[in-house]
């Protein structure tokens, strides 16, 4: 009787550890993508701070540091955001960045 009881409370903390750790990693995985997400709007509200700077400008007629600042964060913004995304994301992203410009956040 004692082995049997044993038996099931081994059985109930076998799961019990297997849906910890099976919790544990699902949150891991959604991790690395919010951190992604996080970046790229960062560079989407650094980027349009620029565009707004200078609306009716090419990017040559820009002083050299501000286009060498927008160059980098487009390079950035292709790499990891357009390739690493789905395009629903980053449709949002730009929303939101332009949102946030202009309430001051």
């Amino acid at each position: 009787m004692g082995l049997f009881l044993f038996a099931i409370g081994i059985a109930v903390a076998t799961a019990l550890l297997s849906s910890m750790v099976f919790q544990f990693v699902t949150s891991n995985n959604e991790s690395p993508f919010l951190t992604l997400e996080e970046k790229c709007e960062k560079i989407a509200l650094e980027g349009y701070k620029i565009h707004v700077k200078y609306p009716e400008s090419q990017l040559d007629e820009l002083p050299i540091d501000d286009m060498n600042k927008l160059l980098y964060l487009d390079e950035l913004w292709i790499n990891d955001c357009v390739n690493g995304l789905p395009a629903a994301t980053i449709f949002d992203i730009v929303q939101r960045a332009e949102f946030d410009f202009y309430s001051g956040e």
